[in-house]
């Protein structure tokens, strides 16, 4: 399956896009739509090479997502699943109960383990919340 407009959407809309790096919530250098790679401090960016970056980075979490869930998704389903994993990781993906109730079938119970996401560096953050609480509307969109 490939990211959805609406889904690349979500994505932007809660990481927006910084053209000169920064440290996020954990002190990550980050820049652009949450990209990581190489980021120095002092780095800057254009709109198309953060765009670009972007374009990369979805394409990352969509393998991952394609990986590893085994049952047929809806496109909503998988939209919410490459927004959590672009934001929160391959390993966090892989080891959570959440990919554990998907590939079970269990969708219900799968969408209450979004908002338990909500933390960076063990503090909750209302702007974690707020993006998860989305996903798991987009899930069961």
């Amino acid at each position: 399956m490939e990211y959805s407009r609406i889904g690349l959407h979500l994505t932007e809309q809660f990481e927006g896009c910084k053209l000169k790096a920064y440290q996020d919530s954990k002190g990550i250098w980050t820049i652009g739509y949450g990209h990581t790679a190489g980021v120095v401090p002092g780095l800057t960016c254009t709109q198309e090479i953060a765009d670009a970056w972007l374009q990369q980075d979805i394409k990352w979490a969509e393998a991952i997502v394609n990986h590893d869930v085994k049952v047929p998704l809806t496109q909503d389903e998988f939209d919410a699943l490459v927004d959590f994993v672009f934001n929160c990781g391959t390993g966090n993906f892989e080891h959570s109960t959440l990919l554990k109730l998907v590939n079970d079938g269990q969708f219900a119970e799968a969408a209450q383990e979004f908002q338990k996401w909500d933390r960076a560096g063990g503090l909750i953050v209302a702007g974690l919340l707020r993006r998860r609480l989305a996903e798991m509307a987009e899930w069961q969109s």
